[in-house]
């Protein structure tokens, strides 16, 4: 692929004809200088979705997982349908749980509405590792109708892709199918030991968009607030 020769942040930020109102030129100033930084933080986000993308071939899928959904058994083959990549999100309620993971629940939360739109593109699949039954009631509970939920009740997809240790661990997992063999393409790898001082571990980018859009603000994420089930 050729080189594409980009314009310097800092240019293309100087170029900026936002001006509201009663604003100082401290802050317009300031305002800019974030600018660049802001679109070298979008050119860093496409380099490292591009060097994803050109991962090698990841290791073949040589077992038979099986899962129950909520129209019975089904294999990972068959969580493809008719697309070529499968993701899957390993959330966070085992039998131990009483209720679903409130960080994994909020995350899914926010793709339920989006599914029509990421199915023209990709399978989506939503496992853990409580009897379908009690998958079924937790969704419902939710309001959700578009999320696809699967039991792992063998456990043997979360120790291979998830936790070799079957811990009760939230994991993000791409797969696909090339001339009949699937692949494990890419998975989400930051943990704790990968997390920064005074930070919870975090993905980048962050796949909630709760995140996202309170990093935005003053008062940013915080570092002792999470997401709950209920505010009533």
């Amino acid at each position: 692929m050729d080189r594409i020769d980009l314009v310097p942040a800092e240019q293309l930020a100087e170029g900026n004809v936002a001006d509201f109102p009663n604003e100082s030129a401290a802050y317009r100033r300031a305002r800019n200088e974030l600018l660049a930084e802001e679109i070298k933080l979008r050119r860093q986000i496409e380099r490292v979705a591009a060097q994803r993308r050109a991962l090698p071939p990841g290791g073949a899928v040589t077992k038979d997982y099986s899962f129950e959904g909520e129209k019975g058994p089904v294999t990972l083959a068959g969580l493809f349908g008719d697309k070529d990549t499968l993701v899957i999100y390993s959330y966070m309620f085992g039998p131990q749980r009483k209720a679903p993971c409130p960080m994994c629940t909020s995350q899914m939360a926010s793709w339920e509405s989006k599914v029509d739109d990421i199915e023209q593109r990709v399978a989506l699949a939503m496992i853990a590792r409580s009897p379908i039954e009690r998958l079924i009631e937790a969704k419902r509970a939710r309001g959700w109708t578009n999320l696809k939920v699967y039991s792992d009740p063998s456990g043997d997809f979360t120790r291979d892709y998830v936790s070799g240790e079957d811990a009760d661990v939230p994991g993000y997992t791409v797969f696909t199918r090339r001339d009949g063999t699937i692949r494990h393409f890419w998975s989400a790898e930051m943990n704790g030991a990968s997390a920064d001082p005074g930070q919870d571990p975090r993905g980048a980018p962050d796949l909630d968009p709760l995140w996202t859009l309170l990093d935005t603000t003053p008062e940013g994420r915080g570092a002792d607030w999470y997401p709950k089930l209920s505010y009533r």
